[in-house]
């Protein structure tokens, strides 16, 4: 624990010793009940066989993926398999003899055999051919009562299988509109139901004609579905609006919709997406996976549900079910977020450990992405006067709240307001998205800041403006990325939320698995539901344009940024320099200040810290963040010299920090304010996050919060001051050749050489990170020993007592 000047004490992520709580680096805390065993890599889904003495589990991660059954009755293992690929779905037969297990992007259901409490090899299924050729991807699957036939339901070409089991072959196929996740059968097997994930309706089909006869409005992204016994009702998890609908079967109208999130709010940010009755189907238990909680609602009088509670669990999770008086809850993330100081390292094959093995020995190498080990909880479903205990914990786990959604966080007088009305002296926000580095990676080597100097790469040598920046207006050594990658980073430094489409699918292509991409605003079906900030800021009739980001070059990948995106501005592309990002964007920004233009809110792509790698002929690691460097500097320096100086206000973040090893925790990144209201030579301890960025932005520009989790977050109101200082910033020049290139031939330039550099994160970034580091340390170098940290809170700041 870093004891800081003047004695206060900064929070970090880990276990407060007072409460034993686990503090997670986006500022929500966990205290999970019952007992846990461990589980693979983000176990999406779980199955109770028919006799519930078997429960089989899929682990859908990016590193390794598996299949585990387990007993349930006495909580333990009996039986894991590793599997190249897989996602979702899962169903046992009816007599138990038979499990059949989605391959994800190998567009198959395996056939595992059951004898003895032990997997038998599995017969293959073939729905098309893997991926690239074929496109399907098997999701949640149901069999009938004879086991004769098996319907599946698929993310990539959006239909619903009926397979023949006897013949192991293709009966039909039926078009749905969209993405799909959930099937189930009616108790008659006359319909099917199943939930199209991408959309707000659920679709029913008659399995004696194989159509569709019914579309049923419900919320947005349904997922997971749960029918009663008697087939009269059916539950349905909508992830973007928090809630659950209630559907007569009979009439296929929903009947009432149960809000599930902790406060009376219409903000995203419960994600919604499990269901379990209790055995005699009065008790409903409904899985909050961004709440990391349990809602518990009494379901007995129909179309009047009560709420009677929640339940703490672990780190997103994903799926609940009930056996008897015992709740099962499948944690997607685990109990707690890791440290990743021994980042890169040689890697050959996944193991089992979450780690990769090195193609040295005993190297291993720890990357964001497998750091998130998923457990299983078992629960004894609580008393009422347990429930209220555990109601109280989970308000206790929660940062959020109404209250802070109407009223941030903040002091009289400071130039970020506190809600919406207040004018702020800051009129104009200029926001830049980086890519991927650590705070120990760029800042480690900064005296006054928590930082590794042994980690750090590029340091001031390399990017003097960052260390300008850091020591001229506020050091913040305690920022943490909300995402895991760019897939969900940019998501969430757009909309301070990843939907559950973006948070259950993005593993998989990172796992080299196939898979439709693009989450940067390319499929409406990853899209939060009431959109980006863009949105918001159209529907307030605020002014904003964006160079890079959510685009290229002029085109859009979202309507609400058609006439919106600078056209000289490119988006992601290592070839271009960074130098030419900015000069587009001066350029523009000339323009824009002539014709007294200049939006209120700029989102700008500076992004070539990525790197290439060693990449032969591309920009050596060194000359890529160098590049990186210059610009930022360049930037702030041109816009500190302009007129419109005295109201702006600079933020730059990383959009996550996955390429790098950090001492704290693999959340931990660099981040920045300039601006003539910003303090100068100050350093901050206090507990960020890039949706407290957002909720900055968003009170200097009177918007709402987008999310429970910016709503929640705290602003960065500590790093402002009402003095106002408008001395320019002068760029530090480079000390390094920004022309530099691979020009070695060694194993990591070989290695380099088949990574995919056309979009972000597309090179596999195990290989990737190892040859950055030795690009920068030497070839031969390796990495200091793992360490693992668990951070103790002794004393908590009076404010944070407030809260």
């Amino acid at each position: 624990m870093a004891i800081f000047a003047g004695g206060a004490m900064a929070q970090f992520p880990g276990k407060i010793k007072q409460t034993n709580q686990i503090l997670l680096p986006n500022g929500w805390k966990l205290s999970p009940a019952g007992r846990s065993i461990q589980l693979g890599d983000l176990p999406l889904n779980m199955q109770l066989s028919p006799s519930g003495k078997m429960l089989a589990i899929t682990n859908n991660g990016q590193s390794t993926q598996s299949l585990q059954l387990i007993d349930p009755i006495h909580e333990k293992q009996l039986d894991e398999r590793q599997l190249d690929k897989s996602w979702y779905g899962l169903a046992f037969s009816s007599d138990e003899k038979n499990l059949y297990v989605s391959t994800g992007n190998d567009n198959s259901i395996l056939n595992f055999g059951i004898k003895n409490n032990k997997l038998k090899n599995p017969d293959t299924i073939r729905l098309a051919e893997p991926w690239p050729k074929g496109k399907v991807s098997p999701a949640g699957m149901v069999v009938n009562k004879d086991n004769s036939k098996l319907y599946t339901v698929t993310k990539e070409d959006s239909s619903i299988y009926i397979i023949d089991l006897k013949k192991s072959s293709i009966i039909n196929k039926i078009q749905l509109p969209t993405i799909a996740y959930s099937c189930v059968l009616s108790p008659d097997e006359k319909t099917l139901y199943a939930s199209l994930w991408g959309g707000e309706e659920v679709v029913a089909m008659s399995t004696e004609s194989e159509s569709i006869t019914a579309s049923i409005k419900t919320g947005s992204h349904p997922n997971e579905l749960l029918m009663n016994k008697k087939g009269t009702l059916l539950y349905v998890a909508n992830a973007n609006d928090n809630s659950v609908s209630i559907i007569n079967t009979a009439t296929n109208t929903v009947i009432e919709t149960m809000s599930t999130s902790l406060y009376p709010t219409k903000l995203t940010g419960s994600t919604t997406n499990g269901l379990a009755l209790s055995a005699n189907e009065k008790t409903l238990y409904i899985a909050n996976a961004d709440n990391n909680c349990l809602a518990v609602f009494d379901v007995s009088n129909q179309g009047n549900s009560k709420s009677q509670g929640f339940i703490p669990v672990g780190w997103y999770p994903t799926n609940v079910k009930v056996l008897g008086n015992k709740i099962l809850v499948t944690n997607g993330k685990g109990e707690t977020s890791l440290p990743n100081p021994q980042g890169p390292q040689p890697i050959s094959k996944a193991d089992n450990s979450g780690y990769q093995t090195g193609s040295t020995a005993n190297s291993r190498l720890q990357y964001i992405a497998g750091l998130f080990k998923g457990t299983l909880s078992f629960i004894d479903v609580p008393k009422d006067d347990e429930l209220k205990i555990y109601t109280k914990q989970v308000y206790a786990n929660t940062p959020f709240s109404d209250k802070k959604a109407i009223t941030a966080e903040g002091e009289t007088g400071n130039p970020i307001p506190r809600k919406q009305g207040e004018v702020s002296p800051i009129k104009h926000v200029f926001y830049i998205i980086k890519e991927n580095r650590t705070y120990d990676q760029v800042l480690g080597d900064l005296p006054k800041g928590n930082g590794d100097k042994s980690l750090c790469l590029f340091g001031d040598s390399i990017t003097p403006n960052h260390h300008a920046l850091a020591n001229e207006f506020v050091l913040m050594d305690n920022f943490y990325v909300d995402a895991e990658v760019s897939a969900d980073g940019h998501n969430w430094s757009m909309a301070a939320y990843a939907t559950d489409v973006v948070e259950k699918t993005w593993p998989t292509s990172y796992g080299a698995r196939g898979g439709t991409t693009n989450y940067e605003g390319g499929r409406k079906a990853t899209y939060p539901r009431d959109g980006f900030i863009w949105d918001y800021c159209k529907r307030a009739g605020l002014s904003y344009r964006s160079y890079g980001e959510f685009g290229d070059y002029g085109h859009a990948n979202l309507k609400t940024l058609q006439g919106h995106m600078c056209p000289q501005s490119p988006g992601f592309n290592l070839d271009i320099k960074d130098q030419v990002r900015v000069d587009a964007w001066e350029h523009d920004f000339d323009s824009l200040v002539t014709a007294n233009a200049v939006p209120q809110l700029s989102t700008i792509r500076i992004s070539n810290d990525h790197t290439s790698g060693q990449k032969k002929g591309k920009y050596t690691p060194i000359a890529a963040v160098a590049d990186n460097d210059l610009a930022i500097g360049r930037l702030i320096e041109h816009l500190s010299k302009s007129p419109i100086w005295k109201e702006s206000v600079v933020f730059i973040l990383e959009d996550d920090a996955q390429n790098g090893p950090d001492h704290i925790d693999a959340h931990r990144s660099p981040v920045f304010v300039a601006g003539p209201y910003v303090k100068r030579d100050a350093v901050v301890h206090s507990m960020y996050s890039t949706s407290g960025v957002l909720r900055t932005i968003e009170l200097i520009l009177g918007l709402p919060p987008m999310s429970q989790y910016d709503a929640a977050a705290l602003p960065m109101y500590e790093c402002f001051t009402s003095k106002m200082d408008a001395t320019p910033y002068l760029c530090k020049p480079t000390r390094v050749d920004l022309n530099q290139r691979n020009v070695a031939v060694n194993k990591s330039s070989k290695r380099s050489e088949s990574f995919n550099f056309l979009k972000e994160d597309a090179a596999p970034d195990l290989d990737l990170n190892e040859v950055i580091w030795k690009s920068v340390k030497g070839e031969s170098s390796v990495m200091p020993a793992p360490k693992r940290s668990a951070f103790v809170i002794l004393e908590k700041k009076k404010k944070d007592d407030d809260d």
